[in-house]
């Protein structure tokens, strides 16, 4: 209850839907959408755990797909039904990442879990999170997992803004790896790469990608949102040669773990 309530106050002044509609945040809405588009098929369904207020899953049914989203926070809810279209295949109910008991097991071809890591704290809870996502997906179907990564935000949070000074912030750090302690009253868990792999080794699946969803954009958002679309559009190409170059990935803020369930 104590993290439910953390977030409803974050999302309640945090314009998520928002972001992801600006010309930097767009960069990990396309391609997140483009990884998603590479196994859709006709008939695909799909669910989205922690769906936010919809952005994919609008955008999803607004072509034809069947999509069941499940949500925590009331407020993304709210704006979630408001954002619904005539026609559009959606559902939307409240529900916790790591109780999908309400969804029967084999039933996905997609499974998109794209915020529910970033707010997660123990390792029993993810693995609850990861596990619930894994069983409604079908044999053979995809799951799509995203995190918060440490290092981008060592940088951009400790050393760009400064917060290494702040007292509270600077005891989070261990000082000798500069991995990021957070608990709920953070918002945001952060992990590396080998943490993931760490969660994932239990588990009967294969990577397909692991990606990094915007790479070096938040560093560099306002010269993201001043660039023409020209400029952009071969942004958007250099960004895709390198989003999964393992000596790169590191650089993001964002990554995205693609599997599919044996």
């Amino acid at each position: 209850m104590e993290t439910k309530n953390y977030l409803s106050n974050y999302y309640q002044s945090h314009d998520e839907n928002g972001r992801l509609m600006s010309k930097h945040g767009s960069v990990e809405y396309i391609t997140t959408m483009r990884y998603i588009e590479k196994y859709l098929s006709p008939d695909a369904r799909i669910i989205e755990i922690g769906a936010g207020t919809g952005r994919y899953s609008h955008a999803l049914a607004r072509k034809g797909y069947s999509v069941d989203a499940l949500e925590l926070v009331e407020h993304n809810i709210e704006i979630f039904k408001e954002n619904t279209s005539e026609g559009e295949k959606v559902t939307v109910t409240q529900g916790n990442a790591t109780d999908l008991s309400a969804f029967e097991s084999d039933t996905y071809d997609i499974t998109l879990l794209l915020g529910p890591m970033y707010h997660l704290f123990t390792k029993e809870d993810k693995l609850k999170a990861l596990s619930e996502a894994i069983r409604v997906t079908k044999k053979g179907g995809i799951v799509f997992a995203a995190y918060c990564n440490n290092d981008a935000t060592v940088i951009s949070a400790c050393f760009v803004r400064g917060i290494i000074k702040n007292e509270y912030y600077r005891n989070k750090v261990d000082m000798d790896s500069f991995k990021l302690a957070s608990d709920p009253v953070d918002i945001f868990a952060m992990h590396r790469r080998e943490d993931v792999d760490e969660l994932m080794r239990g588990f009967d699946v294969t990577r397909l990608h692991y990606v990094g969803t915007d790479m070096a954009t938040n560093f560099i958002k306002e010269t993201v949102d001043l660039m023409d679309d020209d400029t952009f559009e071969l942004y958007l190409k250099y960004h895709f040669i390198i989003c999964e170059r393992e000596d790169m990935i590191g650089a993001t803020h964002h990554m995205l773990d693609i599997f599919r369930k044996e």
